[in-house]
């Protein structure tokens, strides 16, 4: 098992990318916890895990708050002794509109909770991450991290800080044998396509807006997150690995 006795936190963990890398990382060893605001959801995800023989607790957090963010760092350390992964994968899209048109608690709340996020989970794991000797950091950006696109001015500028957030952070804590990456999936069946899919117009172009032609799955992510996580990656950090069918070349 690629993850045999690793602690890992998953923000974001409660469905979709989040889910699908907890019951990954879980069947390769790992001890879980997952960390989420949805209690119902995030629960369910550390009751599959235990359903299936492994070792899983859900950690209720706002990943945008300081204080929820410590404390999450601070339960898992009682519960499993330490803390060898983090994968800052929560986050949320924003409105279709103008960047004239959007309003600035939207904004406000989407750089919190996709860009700030990050920052609090790298802030308060790294000392934990230090201690374990051979500490991962994964980080989900998008491939709206890596191009522009109209009408999503905050998620593109949050998701582009990522990826940048991450190679600072690869560079200041490699020293401590830390390796931190991004992840920037493309379009992926998700709850956060769930607009797209209603719209008649778009979706038939959005759906197939890549090379493969194709919508991809969670589980092709986590696949990524795996690799990442492992030793497998030993001498990976700092880079953005897209997961995107070819839409970043499309």
């Amino acid at each position: 098992m690629r993850l045999k006795d690793k602690v890992s936190i998953i923000t974001g963990g409660g469905g979709g990318i989040g889910r699908s890398t907890a019951i990954r990382f879980a069947k390769e060893g790992s001890k879980i916890v997952i960390a989420d605001r949805n209690e119902l959801s995030g629960e369910e995800t550390a009751q599959l895990i235990r359903e299936q023989n492994g070792n899983a607790m859900f950690v209720h957090t706002d990943v945008s708050d300081k204080n929820s963010v410590q404390n999450l760092i601070s339960v898992t350390v009682e519960q499993f002794g330490g803390l060898d992964i983090l994968f800052n994968n929560a986050g949320v899209g924003n409105s279709e509109v103008r960047s004239v048109d959007l309003e600035e608690d939207e904004w406000d709340s989407v750089i919190d909770i996709n860009l700030k996020s990050v920052f609090l989970g790298i802030k308060y794991a790294v000392p934990e991450l230090i201690k374990s000797g051979n500490g991962v950091i994964i980080n989900t950006s998008s491939l709206l991290g890596l191009k522009g696109r109209k009408l999503v001015s905050a998620y593109n500028a949050s998701k582009g800080g990522v990826v940048l957030l991450t190679q600072n952070a690869a560079l200041e804590y490699g020293k401590y044998k830390i390796r931190v990456n991004a992840i920037a999936p493309g379009v992926i069946d998700t709850n956060i396509i769930d607009m797209w899919k209603k719209d008649e117009r778009k979706w038939p172009i959005i759906s197939k807006a890549n090379a493969l032609g194709r919508v991809g799955n969670p589980d092709e992510v986590a696949a990524v997150a795996l690799f990442l996580a492992s030793d497998e990656a030993s001498f990976i950090t700092g880079v953005t690995i897209p997961v995107d069918g070819g839409g970043l070349i499309f």
